[in-house]
This record gives structure tokens, C-alpha cells and sequence, in this order.
């Protein structure tokens, strides 16, 4: 089945098991899954990762949720996810295509899936339809504005498809939802594998010029901006 808002990511979609080593970078602390946790508890819950990807995420989410869920839109990837946890279910949809009963989970992650406003009304609609009243998406999206990974987007022409961060905060600040700042990092086992990732996330010239300017890093400073929207109870 094709979606009609499916657009196959630059990163994930062109290399997955690059973008593995990318995932076991990120926030080695988990300062960004408690963030979600504070916001939108999925202990004992049904709780969808929207836009799953392989499913990196979905055997943490099965530790203490209920009834755990990946809906993706890529069929490339939909193998991956399914193989990842037999405790987690995987279907195929998109943001705007949930194949899920009305008011039948109780969170919705999407973690760089899809919401990049402002065109994304229709998305949050069907993310609303599925939530019951009093549940929460939680969309995990890049800090334009603070740390090391913020100046590389800055230069990056890849990243204009993701906005602008006042177009973005007015966009989410309409809808209702909450906004938190979470400053964590990449962090990787090599060199080697930071230079290959900055080169899966950035044109080459930017990739090239951190990495000159910074010899002997094996990881960079990464802000993350959380967004919660609620249903109403």
C-alpha cells in the first residue's frame, strides 16, 4: 500500500543500519525518554510510535507499556520493525493514515516522523481520532536554536524541509500544546562512526568542516525540543 504523505527519509531510508548506529548514539543519558515519560506516562498503556522506522524505540516503549504499536509508512523498513520485539505490534500506515480504531491508544510518539508544520492539520487530526480523550502525542523534534547539532543544521540545506523553529513554536503554541527543551548529546563508540553519520545527516562540506574543527570528537551537544498535545478528557 502507498500513502499519500509518505515521503521516504534521506536518512533512515537510505542507509537503516547506518542510521542504527545513529540511534544508539542518541541520549545515551535517556534525558529525552524521561522528558516523554513526565509528559506522557505509557506505563501500563497503549502507546503508538508513529513513523517507527525500523523499530529501534518499540522494545523500550514494551518494557512497561500495556500494548505497544509501530506504524510506518515505509515498506522497506516494515520487516526491520516487525523483527525487532514480538511484544510490539507493526502495521502499516502513516500520520495521516492510522490503521487503528477511534479513541483506542492512550500516546502517541513521533520522533522526527512527519510533523514538521505547517502543513501537518491533517496528520494531528488522525492522531486525535485514535487518541482516547485525556491521551497525549508527544512529538520529539531538533532544537534549531542550542548546542553543536543546532549550528550544523543551521548550514544545512537538508534540514529546510523541517522549517523554521518560530514558524514551529507558533504552530504547536496554536494548537494548544506544551513545549520543552531537552539539552543532551550524540555520543559515539568511534570516530569512525561519527564521521559516517554526519555524512548520512549533513551535505558533505558541513560534514567535513565540523569534523576539522573538531579533531577528536567522538560525539557533539544535541538539543531537543518535545511538543505535547492532549485531547481534550
Amino acid at each position: 500500500m502507498t500513502f499519500t504523505d509518505f515521503q521516504r527519509a534521506g536518512n533512515q531510508g537510505a542507509n537503516p543500519s547506518l542510521y542504527e548506529i545513529e540511534n544508539r548514539a542518541l541520549d545515551r543519558p535517556g534525558l529525552v525518554l524521561d522528558a516523554m515519560r513526565r509528559l506522557a506516562p505509557w506505563d501500563g498503556r497503549t502507546l503508538v510510535d508513529l513513523g517507527c522506522g525500523s523499530g529501534f524505540w518499540l522494545p523500550i516503549y514494551a518494557d512497561s507499556g500495556a500494548r505497544v504499536i509501530g506504524v510506518e509508512p515505509d515498506p522497506a523498513l516494515l520487516p526491520r520493525a516487525a523483527a525487532r520485539d514480538p511484544r510490539a505490534r507493526v502495521l502499516a500506515g502513516s500520520a495521516e493514515h492510522i490503521p487503528l480504531d477511534d479513541a483506542s491508544v492512550d500516546v502517541v510518539h513521533a520522533r522526527f516522523a512527519y510533523f514538521f508544520p505547517p502543513d501537518i492539520d491533517t496528520g494531528l487530526a488522525e492522531v486525535m481520532r485514535v487518541l482516547r480523550p485525556g491521551g497525549a502525542l508527544v512529538v520529539v523534534d531538533n532544537d534549531q536554536r542550542h548546542g553543536e547539532f543546532a549550528t550544523l543544521l543551521d548550514g544545512s540545506e537538508w534540514a529546510l524541509p523541517q522549517g523554521f523553529a518560530d514558524t514551529t513554536d507558533a504552530w504547536w503554541a496554536s494548537r494548544g500544546a506544551s513545549r520543552t527543551e531537552v539539552m543532551s548529546s550524540w555520543q559515539f563508540d568511534s570516530r569512525a562512526d561519527l564521521d559516517a553519520v554526519l555524512h548520512l545527516e549533513f551535505p558533505a562540506a558541513i560534514a567535513d568542516r565540523w569534523l576539522a574543527a573538531n579533531p577528536s570528537a567522538t560525539g557533539l551537544s544535541y538539543g531537543y525540543v518535545l511538543f505535547c498535545c492532549r485531547k481534550p478528557a
